[in-house]
């Protein structure tokens, strides 16, 4: 890749004129040796199976194995269209579509990554949130994938997106970012407000920790995405109206890379801490999986 930063991701945009994700749709043809139409065509076939996966989660009876979650979704849009919600309404799109998808992941479903099936409905719940609201092409919302793509491929690569290594703040943090960049491109932004957005977003996230109840990747995990969710939202809009961080963008990816280094591992996907240590996190184990040995 010709960027290994945020910074010279936007300096590359800006001095060649071109918005992020055509930065990452020829680097990606340069490092896999694919045509255009190839890499164009592979990303389609994410975005019809992030599709497929909001359409299950808000019209049919999704249910986790466990019982925990499921259908959640579904009451918020409902309640949506009720037009009595104080929230914005594309807002809210993204926070039901968020959640859709991880109720399907939660029940065994099948989901793109992004960047990681825990994280995986802060991108789509935002991308056709937006895409509805700005009445985007199909190669808008391809578009919107690879601009996602750029921040997830720098933030991987100089910090963590996994909740194993540096907590929930590397899966949704991370995916709340990628999603920020991408919707600031799709509303008509500069590749320099996408980073601003990407630092607006990640640095409020910092910190947060990775704590499944029962091990699984449920509990608090649908409801962080659709929080996620809302936060990029928000982050589009500010570094829309021109508002910067005062942390340049690539210093909160460290920034996030040392706390995620400083976070014990109790925090860290184990279920030893956070939520999955609360007595109703461990009654809940218990009713799934039965009392341990040494209990």
């Amino acid at each position: 890749m010709r960027f290994q930063s945020i910074k010279e991701l936007v300096d590359l945009a800006e001095k060649e004129n071109k918005p992020i994700s055509e930065i990452m749709i020829e680097d990606e043809m340069a490092q896999s040796e694919r045509t255009r139409d190839d890499v164009m065509e592979e990303m389609s076939r994410n975005l019809e199976v992030m599709e497929q996966a909001i359409h299950r989660g808000l019209n049919e009876e999704v249910k986790s194995h466990s019982g925990l979650t499921g259908g959640d979704a579904r009451k918020l849009r409902e309640y949506i269209r009720q037009h009595d919600f104080l929230s914005g309404e594309t807002l809210l799109y993204a926070v039901s579509q968020a959640m859709a998808t991880n109720e399907v992941n939660a029940a065994m479903g099948t989901i793109c990554a992004t960047p990681t099936a825990g994280s995986a409905g802060v991108v789509p719940g935002c991308l056709f949130a937006v895409s509805a609201k700005r009445n985007a092409s199909r190669e808008e919302m391809i578009r919107f994938l690879f601009t996602a793509g750029a921040v997830g491929y720098v933030i991987a690569n100089n910090s963590f997106i996994a909740g194993a290594t540096g907590g929930c703040q590397a899966e949704i943090g991370s995916a709340t970012a990628m999603a920020a960049a991408a919707i600031v491109e799709m509303a008509g932004g500069t590749p320099r407000q996408s980073g601003e957005a990407v630092a607006i977003s990640l640095k409020n996230l910092l910190g947060l920790v990775c704590d499944p109840v029962a091990g699984l990747v449920e509990v608090p995990c649908v409801k962080r995405n659709a929080l996620g969710a809302s936060t990029a939202m928000v982050s589009a809009d500010m570094a829309l109206a021109g508002i910067e961080s005062v942390v340049p963008v690539d210093e909160v990816i460290e920034a996030m890379y040392r706390v995620g280094n400083m976070m014990p591992n109790a925090l860290k996907e184990t279920a030893l801490g956070g939520l999955a240590a609360t007595p109703t996190g461990q009654a809940l184990k218990e009713k799934i999986f039965g009392k341990s040995p040494d209990a």
